[in-house]
């Protein structure tokens, strides 16, 4: 189940990426404990993701550097991450960073472009 909202990469002039992002839903099923060490699993959906993690919105309050499992109901695979981000919070939860232990650039099922690949120009025949 993917919904995109928005596919489009961003760059930060200040911090290189190691993968280009993409904005867009994705729901997926979050394992791990909580801030209160007891075990939880929640659907959730994705923000953005890239080839190394992601950011999502999670119910369950978490620290930072915790361990989590993710996993998609559509590939039904499985990919142990950490917390490196714990944001604001809001209606739909709190705004979760989340990096995979092992790069997983399939886990998403989204092509990613490396950040420095040059964008063609629209020929001037197409605009």
């Amino acid at each position: 189940m993917h919904d995109i909202f928005m596919n489009t990469t961003t760059t930060s002039t200040d911090i290189p990426r190691r993968s280009s992002r993409v904005f867009m839903r994705i729901y997926v099923l979050v394992k791990g404990k909580n801030a209160q060490g007891q075990n939880f699993s929640e659907p959730c959906q994705t923000v953005a993701v890239n080839a190394h993690g992601g950011l999502i919105y999670l119910q369950e309050h978490v620290e930072m550097d915790a361990s989590l499992v993710l996993a998609s109901p559509l590939s039904e695979e499985e990919q142990e991450c950490r917390v490196v981000y714990v944001g604001d919070s809001s209606e739909r939860g709190t705004r979760v960073g989340v990096e995979f232990l092992s790069p997983a650039p399939h886990f998403w099922g989204v092509e990613f472009t490396r950040p420095d690949w040059p964008t063609c120009p629209i020929p001037p025949r197409l605009q």
